[in-house]
């Protein structure tokens, strides 16, 4: 079998509901969609969701290295070889756009599975069938912030993540008022996306420890990963790096000097599923647990993460809700959701076929 075309565009949706964390406002989200055919008539699909603080690209520049980088590269080549072939993107200039790394990482893995007639997280290790999954609350007025707890528990979920880090005494607030309108059975999670200094973390962690949160991610400078230690070691709820881990080597350098508890592995922080294959041994290695994360992406995106969530044993939480507020997703049946789980279509590959439209 060879690759005989690799074809990408740009989808643009808008959220349904727009969003604020500590660095920026989320009104749409474009992501870039990859098909890949080969002379067998297998296609493989795959998907893109560039965030330029996070992973340095644009949709714009990911289509370029897609077109003008992966398409020369991959044509005539073997899909099957997958390891092969991601070495030889990177070789060519896509080391540096992880995004569009993981488009093509995941076309790839999708016709690895089609070729197989077995859903991907089968043959990546088939550890479990689902996984409960959070659903995220940007940062909001505190009334509208009680209203979305209140809207996702009542749709069935049971972990919750708040974003903050702008205003340390409105996030203690916050968290102590959805605890309050959730009750005690609902996890919370909270997430400063860089805001905080190691005091304002100390302080928050102290001025909270009666909401019971599950988790705190990412509360310092990814710049400085020091400071992700200092907070660690002395705090007594889980510290998660999720900025500070965009590589292999982030991942084996937070896990040598024990500057975390947790990491959160984003697909296109990292680069698809095979670095965050090699990134999650690193953590198993360490004994921190993991969490699959994701960006603003589209329903095939989050089949991705969660077939690599379903596949391992320390990938024990999820946070795979970036598709749910998108407008005009064509794969919005990707993954199935029930009662605050998420499912694989059970289709072979990703499970879903981006031609027809249909899971």
């Amino acid at each position: 079998m060879k690759i005989t075309r690799l074809s990408a565009w740009i989808q643009e949706m808008r959220l349904a509901t727009p969003y604020t964390i500590a660095y920026q406002t989320v009104t749409q989200a474009r992501n870039v969609f990859v098909r890949i055919e080969t002379d067998k008539g297998l296609t493989g699909h795959g998907c893109a969701a560039p965030d330029e603080p996070i992973t340095g690209e644009t949709a714009e520049s990911v289509l370029t290295a897609l077109d003008d980088v992966a398409a020369p590269a991959l044509r005539g080549s073997d899909p099957l070889r997958t390891a092969m072939l991601l070495v030889r993107l990177k070789r060519v200039g896509m080391a540096s756009q992880p995004a569009a790394l993981a488009a093509v990482d995941m076309a790839l893995h999708d016709l690895l599975g089609r070729a197989c007639g077995q859903p991907l997280w089968k043959l990546l290790g088939g550890y479990r069938d689902r996984i409960r999954t959070s659903v995220t609350i940007g940062i909001l007025p505190l009334d509208e912030t009680v209203e979305h707890a209140r809207r996702w528990v009542a749709s069935g979920f049971d972990a919750l993540k708040i974003k903050g880090g702008r205003e340390l005494d409105d996030d203690v607030e916050r968290v102590f008022l959805v605890r309050e309108a959730v009750g005690r059975g609902i996890a919370i999670r909270f997430d400063a996306n860089q805001g905080y200094s190691v005091a304002q973390a100390l302080d928050f962690v102290e001025r909270t420890r009666k909401a019971n949160l599950e988790l705190l991610e990412q509360p310092t400078p990814r710049s400085e990963p020091n400071l992700l230690g200092k907070v660690t070691r002395r705090v007594p709820i889980p510290v998660m790096a999720d900025e500070s881990l965009v590589s292999l080597r982030d991942a084996f350098r937070l896990a040598r000097r024990d500057l975390v508890d947790m990491v959160n592995i984003k697909l296109m922080k990292v680069g698809g599923i095979a670095e965050a294959l090699q990134i999650n041994a690193v953590a198993r290695a360490a004994r921190l647990e993991v969490m699959v994360g994701c960006m603003d992406e589209a329903g095939l995106a989050i089949a991705a993460g969660l077939h690599f969530a379903l596949a391992r044993p320390n990938v024990e939480y999820a946070d795979l809700d970036g598709h749910l507020d998108l407008i005009g997703d064509p794969t919005a049946e990707a993954v199935v959701i029930r009662n605050g789980y998420l499912f694989p279509s059970g289709r072979p590959g990703l499970g879903f076929d981006l031609e027809v439209g249909r899971c």
